[in-house]
């Protein structure tokens, strides 16, 4: 998979959620990048850490905080397996990131059924790639679960 493409960056959130998804953690995995590079990597790991707000995103906005030294994130992209819920909206609103780049809707939970414009105004978002098996991922997990 070539470099510096959506889907090169999609498909490394993709291997964060399988992370996740091995580790009995909700399969979302995230990504910010930063002129083509890869700053931060996250998953979620709320059982692991004890910490209901150890989404991927959050998890990811301090990784790539720290990296930066600085607080805003205005020329980086967020790319995450799963829309973001209200909660981490409004961390990257407060973060102030440049893009988000989401693969699967969440209908249930999803910043967009409670509060579409949380985020930040000059924020764009973009429905990107690999939406099938990002949903399927978290489909199998549940599945996994209620056995």
């Amino acid at each position: 998979m070539e470099l510096f493409t959506k889907e090169y960056y999609m498909n490394e959130a993709l291997k964060q959620a399988k992370i996740a998804f091995e580790e009995g953690e909700i399969p979302v995995g995230a990504v910010i990048v930063l002129k083509n590079r890869i700053i931060a990597r996250a998953y979620n790991q709320t059982e692991k850490l004890n910490d209901v707000t150890a989404h991927a995103e959050m998890l990811a906005i301090t990784s790539a905080a720290n990296y930066m030294g600085a607080k805003y994130l205005n020329d980086c992209k967020l790319y995450v397996t799963l829309e973001p819920c209200t909660m981490c909206a409004g961390a990257l609103f407060w973060s102030q990131i440049g893009e988000v780049h989401y693969a699967a809707q969440d209908e249930k939970r999803g910043y967009r059924k409670s509060n579409p414009e949380i985020l930040h105004p000059k924020t764009k978002v973009f429905q990107g790639p690999f939406r099938e098996e990002s949903e399927q991922l978290i489909l199998d997990f549940f599945k996994k679960l209620r056995k």
